[in-house]
């Protein structure tokens, strides 16, 4: 489908606009609404509640302008009778106005309940008659709404807007009703199709992801002859495992010290305030992924800090595990990562058995076996977490060293492929956003005219 430019165009008057389509107007923000609005919620509201009003925050509203209600958030049906403005209606456009999330935006299509609000971190922006409430919601998340934001932000380390934004944002639009309906209606069925596609590759992601970990699952614990004779493990997380594999605890192929998985109180304690440009990098769970350490957006600390924390410098073939949040991610120090320092969210393991493969023991780590494991004893009230006496106590299917290495490198192969289809993927639904994100700027800014286009 080629697009075309409209028949004619004229100046703005504002330079940063340039020329619009003959027929559009440029409009000050606050002249296209009837009302801007922000709520609150009550003191003890929130999740503390067991029944009211739903009570919409930034957390509900995706980038992707969709919102995601599950997170059950109420205010009393009492607050709710006392609020003067907040309350939700059909059509309303929704704007985060505070926080690290500035600038996210949904317009409601439909309400999930009979009674909505807003909270304090929400601003909700209803049309007047001048402007198709679908073209609304569309111009405040092109890029230019987003920059026009961001550009009335106040504020430091929690920046926000505040009610003036709406008298400093300029919009050019359509005076014809129709041409504005044109426009809504082509962007909704065309974004319709756009999503499908990007909803499509994440199922396809997922898929792939529990591929991978079935195939690690299966190869770790029943290893690669689909033939093999197999016995009763005696634990009921492993099941059975071939004949002539054993079940061994963490921290006997550890070595015979006593304390054989070595952190020191819990890694090294430090705080992004001690985060330099350059020097030793910093290893955080965010940097273990997929048995591997990846140096995306990764922090550093100085020399003189690594120097006091030298005991939480790694060695190559060290095995790194994330603590908290996201555990059991394991992987192994290579070459590249020695003299490097953990963090406090991560533990470290340092075999000193030669019968094991280090690459096997981390696939290990990234099986069903050790997931459910990690569930079953983790500990801490109010999260999850790994601790150094349960990765010792942790009871692994250990086959003999040359199936470990057989194993390894099979996942290796295996898990590349995947790995690779996946970034391929992951590469395709960020073109499909971009081209989104684009083709909104271009149709909201008249720079293309969509009017008797089948989208």
């Amino acid at each position: 489908m080629k697009l075309k430019p409209y028949p004619k165009y004229r100046d703005s008057g504002i330079q940063w606009i340039g020329e619009i389509p003959e027929g559009w107007e440029v409009n000050r923000l606050k002249f296209l609404l009837s009302s801007l609005e922000s709520g609150s919620r009550e003191t003890g509201g929130g999740s503390q509640l067991d029944e009211g009003v739903f009570s919409l925050g930034g957390e509900h509203i995706n980038w992707d302008g969709t919102l995601n209600l599950e997170n059950t958030k109420l205010i009393s049906e009492e607050y709710y009778n006392s609020m003067n403005q907040g309350k939700l209606k059909i059509n309303d456009v929704l704007l985060v106005k505070d926080g690290a999330t500035i600038g996210k935006t949904a317009i409601l299509t439909k309400k999930e309940f009979d009674k909505m609000a807003v909270n304090e971190h929400v601003f909700l922006m209803r049309s007047n008659k001048m402007i198709n409430p679908k073209l609304l919601y569309y111009l405040i998340c092109s890029d230019s709404g987003f920059k026009q934001i961001k550009l009335t932000e106040v504020g430091s380390a929690q920046g926000g807007i505040n009610q003036d934004f709406i008298a400093k944002a300029y919009f050019s639009i359509p005076q014809d009703k129709q041409d504005q309906n044109a426009i809504a209606n082509f962007l909704d069925k065309k974004n319709a199709r756009i999503d499908a596609l990007i909803e499509k590759d994440k199922r396809l992601i997922e898929l792939l992801k529990e591929r991978r970990t079935a195939l690690i699952n299966h190869a770790v614990t029943k290893g690669l002859d689909p033939n093999v004779k197999l016995k009763d493990s005696g634990i009921d997380w492993i099941g059975e495992i071939p004949e002539g594999w054993d079940v061994i605890k963490i921290k006997h192929i550890a070595g015979s010290c006593s304390m054989p998985v070595q952190t020191g109180p819990f890694g090294a304690q430090l705080h992004a305030d001690d985060y330099v440009n350059e020097g030793i990098p910093f290893i955080l769970i965010r940097n273990v992924n997929h048995g591997k350490i990846n140096n995306t957006n990764i922090p550093f600390v100085s020399e003189e800090d690594a120097e006091r924390l030298f005991m939480y410098r790694l060695k190559a073939d060290d095995i790194v595990f994330s603590r908290v949040g996201s555990l059991g991610r394991a992987a192994l120090v290579t070459n590249r990562e020695e003299g490097w320092l953990i963090s406090g969210q991560m533990l470290r393991l340092r075999l000193k058995d030669k019968r094991i493969n280090r690459n096997y023991l981390v696939y290990l780590f990234q099986s069903k076996v050790s997931e459910e494991y990690v569930s079953y004893e983790s500990v801490g009230s109010t999260r999850e977490s790994l601790n150094t006496e349960i990765l010792s106590n942790f009871i692994s299917p250990l086959p003999p060293l040359p199936d470990q290495t057989a194993i390894a490198n099979f996942l290796d192969q295996a898990t590349s492929k995947i790995d690779k289809t996946i970034k391929l993927i992951e590469k395709k639904i960020k073109l499909l956003e971009e081209y989104k994100k684009s083709l909104i700027h271009y149709v909201v800014t008249g720079k293309i005219d969509v009017r008797g286009v089948e989208a």
